[in-house]
C-alpha cells in the first residue's frame, strides 16, 4: 500500500514539474528589438489611497521610452492626498492627467469601475492598465505594445517581479508562478481562444481600445475581484487572442506589505480561481499528494528505511523498501525542482522554495478559508469597501 501511495505521489509531483519545465520555453520576455511603428499608449492607473507609492509609480511611467504615451490616474475617492501628489506631477508634465472616479454604483467592484471609467477618458488606441503599486521599467510599455501588435492579440499581460519582504509575502507570492506555469499549458493557450486557457495578471494588462469596448471590458466583469483572470477570459470568449509575457526584469510590484494584507488580498478573489467549487477538491488532492505528502513520507519513513539499508546488504533488502525509497526521493525532487527553477528565473526568495510544502499548506488554507466565507455569505473588505459574496 505504501509503495502504491508513493507512486501516486510521484505522478502528482511530476505533472506540474513537467508542465513547468515545458512552459519555461514559451514564457519569455517581450522582444527588446522595436522593429515597427507603435500606436500611442494610454497608461491607466486606478488609485484609491495610494499616497505612499503613487508618485514613484507615475514618475516611473514618465521615464518610458520607445513609444508615445499619456498617463491617466483615476482617483477613486482617496482620503490620503493621492490626488494632490498626482496634480503636482501633472503641473510639470502635460503627459499626466488626474481624473476623478464617479460615485461607485451598486453592483460594481471599485477597481473594475475605476478601470472602466479610465478607459472612457483614454485618448490613445492602446490601453495599458497598471496597478498603482507597480513600478514600470523604461522599456516595458513599448516592448509590450509591440508584443500586442506583433502577436495579433486583443490582450497581453505580464507578471512583474514580486517584491517580498515579510514571511507570508515570500512564502505565498512566489507560488503564483508555480501555479501558472505548473498547470496552464501555454502552447495550447496560444493556439486558440478557448476561455478555459485564460490567464493574466491584473497588475499589468494591455489591450487594444477597440477590442476592449467590443467585448465590454471591465463593465462585463464589474462584480469580480479578479480581473487578471476574468478579463482575459472575457476577451477569449469574444474571439480575441490573449497572451502572457515574462516582465520580471522589466517591472516590479510590492503587492502587499503585511501578513494580514497577504491573507486578505489572496483570499478576496480565490473563489474565482483555485477555490471555485469545481476546482478546489481536485486541486487540493493533487497538491497534497504531489507537493506535501512526499516530504512527510520522507521525514517519517526514510530514516528507518535508511537504517534498514545500512544493516542489510542491497541483495537482502526488500524490493518494497527499495521501491519506497526510490519513489519518495524522486517525488521530493520533482516537487522541489520547479521552485528552485523559479528562484533562479524569477528572482524569488530561496526560503520559499526551501519551505515549499509549508507554502502549499498555507496556500490551500487561504483557498478553503475563501470558499467557506463565500458559502456563508461573508463580505470581502478591500480598500475600505465591503463586497458581499454570493
Amino acid at each position: 500500500m505504501i509503495v502504491g501511495l508513493a507512486g501516486l505521489c510521484l505522478i502528482c509531483a511530476l505533472v506540474p514539474t513537467v508542465m513547468f519545465a515545458v512552459n519555461l520555453s514559451y514564457y519569455r520576455a517581450p522582444s527588446a528589438t522595436l522593429d515597427q511603428a507603435l500606436p500611442a499608449v494610454s497608461v491607466l492607473i486606478p488609485a484609491r489611497n495610494e499616497a505612499a507609492g503613487i508618485g514613484d509609480a507615475v514618475r516611473a511611467v514618465l521615464a518610458s521610452r520607445g513609444v508615445e504615451f499619456e498617463v491617466v490616474v483615476m482617483d477613486d475617492g482617496s482620503t490620503d492626498g493621492t490626488d494632490a501628489l498626482v496634480l503636482a506631477i501633472a503641473e510639470d508634465d502635460p503627459r499626466v492627467r488626474l481624473e476623478r472616479a464617479p460615485v461607485l454604483p451598486a453592483g460594481w467592484n471599485g477597481k473594475q469601475h475605476a478601470c472602466w471609467a479610465l478607459a472612457q477618458t483614454a485618448r490613445n488606441p492602446i490601453l495599458c492598465f497598471v496597478d498603482a503599486d507597480v513600478t514600470l521599467g523604461p522599456e516595458v510599455v513599448a516592448r509590450m505594445a509591440q508584443f500586442l501588435e506583433s502577436g495579433k492579440n486583443g490582450l497581453v499581460s505580464g507578471f512583474p517581479q514580486q517584491v517580498t519582504r515579510t514571511f507570508l509575502e515570500w512564502m505565498l507570492l512566489p507560488l503564483i508562478h508555480f501555479v501558472l506555469l505548473g498547470f496552464l499549458p501555454l502552447k495550447q493557450m496560444r493556439s486558440g481562444t478557448d476561455p478555459s486557457f485564460a490567464a493574466g495578471c491584473g497588475q499589468f494588462i494591455m489591450v487594444r481600445k477597440e477590442d476592449y469596448f467590443a467585448c465590454g471590458g471591465h463593465s462585463e466583469i464589474k462584480l469580480t475581484m479578479h480581473d487578471g483572470l476574468l478579463l482575459p477570459r472575457l476577451f477569449r470568449a469574444a474571439g480575441f487572442r490573449t497572451d502572457l509575457a515574462d516582465i520580471t526584469a522589466l517591472a516590479s510590484c510590492r503587492m502587499y506589505t503585511s501578513a494580514s494584507q497577504v491573507w486578505s488580498g489572496l483570499a478576496k478573489n480565490a473563489t474565482e480561481g483555485l477555490a471555485s467549487r469545481s476546482r478546489i477538491v481536485p486541486v487540493t488532492l493533487m497538491l497534497l499528494l504531489g507537493q506535501v505528502l512526499p516530504f512527510a513520507i520522507a521525514a517519517l519513513l526514510l530514516p528507518s528505511l535508511a537504517l534498514l539499508f545500512l544493516l542489510s546488504s542491497a541483495a537482502t533488502m526488500s524490493a518494497g523498501a527499495a521501491a519506497i525509497i526510490a519513489l519518495v526521493l524522486l517525488a521530493v525532487v520533482a516537487a522541489w525542482l520547479p521552485r528552485w527553477l523559479g528562484v533562479a528565473r524569477f528572482r524569488q526568495n530561496w526560503r520559499s522554495a526551501l519551505l515549499h510544502p509549508l507554502g502549499i499548506l498555507l496556500l490551500l488554507s487561504v483557498q478553503w478559508y475563501a470558499l467557506f466565507r463565500k458559502m456563508r455569505g461573508g463580505a470581502v473588505s478591500w480598500r475600505g469597501r465591503a463586497y458581499t459574496g454570493d
